[in-house]
């Protein structure tokens, strides 16, 4: 398999991907420790599969406060979009809403 270099996606160098099947639908999702309550925002093609990853222990940024839920998930149009959501969750704003969202008080 050849990776497909007319993509157009921004990966860092040695992150190209083959394109077996377009699928440009992308998600923003939010995680919650069941540890310690810490959030981590990320975004993916497949966020059900990333969320067996953190849990597993293959993301070094998570392993130490397995396990994870997710408590929100926004479908995007575009990888672009995509990160664009995630860097606003990821502000004071951003992260607001989502404490909100997990804890209702």
């Amino acid at each position: 398999m050849i990776p497909d270099s007319s993509i157009g996606t921004c990966l860092p160098a040695g992150r190209e991907r083959i394109k077996l099947i377009q699928n440009d639908m992308w998600y923003v999702y939010a995680l919650k420790s069941e540890a310690n309550g810490e959030l981590y925002i990320g975004m993916s093609e497949n966020p059900e599969n990333r969320l067996i990853q953190h849990n597993s222990g293959m993301t070094n940024s998570t392993k130490s406060f397995r396990p994870y839920k997710i408590i929100f998930k926004k479908l995007c149009a575009s990888r672009i979009e995509a990160r664009s959501q995630e860097k606003y969750y990821k502000s004071g704003c951003g992260r607001e809403f989502l404490k909100k969202l997990s804890d209702p008080r």
